[in-house]
């Protein structure tokens, strides 16, 4: 019995022989495919952890929680709807509330001080300074009871 020849392939061109040796043939597409969307969605997911970031462009939606001092600067930086300066009524209620940033008379007839920033990081590192200065004291003072009781004497 005679056998069958198999037909002879036709030898490609050196950069389909090529593409197919490193993957990158017709047979390789599914393998791509599911590459790049491992790639879109790892993408995806930097893309919305950069956005949560304090780097974003969005500085005022952060996930870094306010320090304490912040916080209690935070009325200094709220946004006041100003009057129209034409409408009289609504310039008298705007003053009576409190009028702008750095008027000299407050809404209840208290002084306003302007102070710049220095000034408040002047006062928190004062607060700060007269807070461990107490507990120095108190630490201090307990040690020296504890003495006196441990020697006999009767303090109170």
């Amino acid at each position: 019995m005679p056998r069958k020849r198999f037909p002879v392939p036709e030898p490609k061109t050196g950069l389909q022989h090529f593409l197919k040796k490193i993957g990158l043939g017709k047979e390789n597409y599914y393998f791509w495919k599911q590459i790049g969307k491992a790639l879109l969605c790892t993408y995806a997911v930097f893309g919305a952890a950069w956005v949560y970031n304090e780097t974003s462009p969005l500085g005022w939606w952060t996930l870094v929680p306010m320090p304490k001092e912040q916080k209690e600067l935070a009325h200094l930086y709220e946004r006041r709807m100003y009057p129209y300066p034409g409408d009289e009524e609504a310039m008298q209620e705007f003053i009576a509330r409190g009028g702008m940033i750095g008027t000299t008379i407050g809404p209840k007839g208290m002084v306003e001080s302007d102070k710049d920033d220095s000034d408040y990081k002047k006062d928190l590192k004062d607060k700060k300074f007269e807070q461990e200065a107490q507990k120095l004291w108190l630490r201090m003072r307990n040690e020296v009871v504890a003495e006196l009781q441990e020697k006999g004497f009767d303090v109170e």
